[in-house]
């Protein structure tokens, strides 16, 4: 990483600095500073991890995969020194964020590491910092950090600088309360662009949506847009929602009073409220029934669980975070009759198909 880029020492760190300090001024400039309602204990845990992921995490597993390399691997130092960026900087980032897309997506499908990733979520507004929101242990194990390692331990130092300042480009305006790409959404002429550019890279309109609070508003999806520079993973795999449009709730269906600490240090540090998954005795509930729920409900959007999680049974409350499962979207045009499926068997989930006639509930 000491090598020169574009003729200029550490050109890298300067560019990835004036990212900030570029986004940094146009949320001041915007007002979303002035405006926010980050408490102490947010500015303390998205400051906090920032600094140390830039200055501890990120240098430390640099040193370490170099001093494995040269265990493990002596004889291949160094042995991309002399490969053109034209292929190594490409490779870096596709695999980067190839790695990232399924570790971010793994986080929340899988209890452990959603706990590590869950005050990602907890943030109510967005911002550049929010970025970097996450516990300490998330970005440990990391893979695509461990592959920034190994390939500076191959010589692929120049890649890694440019492929970094490109990701912080693209990251830090993707949570920036700015909305650059609001300006293309509303100009026809320029909707071939912006078309294009939404099925690449990741948009604010694409990322916020991941951040918004549920599916009920027609345009969040928590549990899909996972990409982190490029949106054809998610496009690939199953995950992509385009809505061009903003939740306006962000955050976490279940929010709970956490402190700092246990956000960013779990489990080292665990929450004091007994509601919280980062407290120490927190179990996930089973709260599936044998019979389902019959009930006239209105015209309207509702959200039907299928974890066997929520506590407003049959309907989502957003502890299907940490599982692989998401709720599921139905539309009643006029108020009607239903018969809503609680023993989460059903076929025609959310309406049951009694299934439930076997069921059979594991205390």
């Amino acid at each position: 990483m000491n090598e020169y880029l574009l003729g200029i020492e550490r050109l890298d760190s300067y560019l990835v600095i004036g990212v900030i300090i570029f986004f940094g001024l146009l949320e001041a400039i915007s007002g979303a500073l002035e405006h926010s309602n980050r408490t102490k204990d947010d500015w303390i845990q998205e400051v906090l991890s920032f600094i140390v992921l830039s200055v501890v995490i990120k240098p430390g597993i640099v040193l370490v995969m170099i001093w494995i390399g040269g265990i493990v691997l002596p004889l291949q130092e160094g042995i991309m020194l002399g490969w053109t960026l034209w292929l190594t900087a490409p490779m870096f980032l596709l695999v980067d964020d190839f790695l990232q897309y399924w570790y971010h997506r793994k986080a929340h499908e899988t209890d452990w590491l959603w706990k590590l990733h869950r005050s990602h979520h907890q943030a109510e507004e967005m911002g550049f910092f929010i970025a970097y929101r996450n516990a300490a242990l998330y970005y440990l194990i990391m893979p695509n950090i461990w592959w920034i390692g190994l390939l500076t331990f191959l010589g692929a130092g120049k890649a890694i600088a440019l492929g970094i300042v490109l990701k912080q480009i693209v990251i830090i305006g993707s949570h920036s309360p700015t909305k650059w790409d609001q300006f293309f959404y509303k100009r026809p002429s320029l909707e071939p662009i912006i078309r294009i550019l939404e099925r690449i890279i990741i948009t604010p309109a694409f990322h916020f949506s991941h951040h918004g609070k549920s599916m009920r508003d027609n345009v969040s999806d928590p549990n899909g847009n996972f990409g982190n520079m490029f949106s054809f993973w998610d496009q690939m795999f199953g995950t992509a929602t385009f809505t061009r449009a903003y939740p306006e709730e962000l955050g976490l269906d279940r929010p709970t009073d956490d402190s700092w600490a246990a956000a960013y240090l779990y489990p080292a540090v665990t929450s004091a409220d007994p509601e919280s998954e980062l407290h120490e005795d927190w179990e996930r509930r089973d709260t599936r029934e044998k019979d389902p729920t019959e009930m006239t409900l209105p015209a309207g959007d509702y959200l039907w669980c299928s974890c066997g999680n929520s506590s407003k049974q049959p309907f989502c409350d957003g502890s299907h975070h940490g599982t692989k499962f998401k709720p599921v979207k139905f539309t009643l045009e006029k108020e009607k009759k239903v018969r809503l499926c609680n023993c989460k068997l059903s076929k025609r989930g959310p309406f049951c198909d009694f299934s439930h006639i076997g069921f059979v509930k594991q205390e």
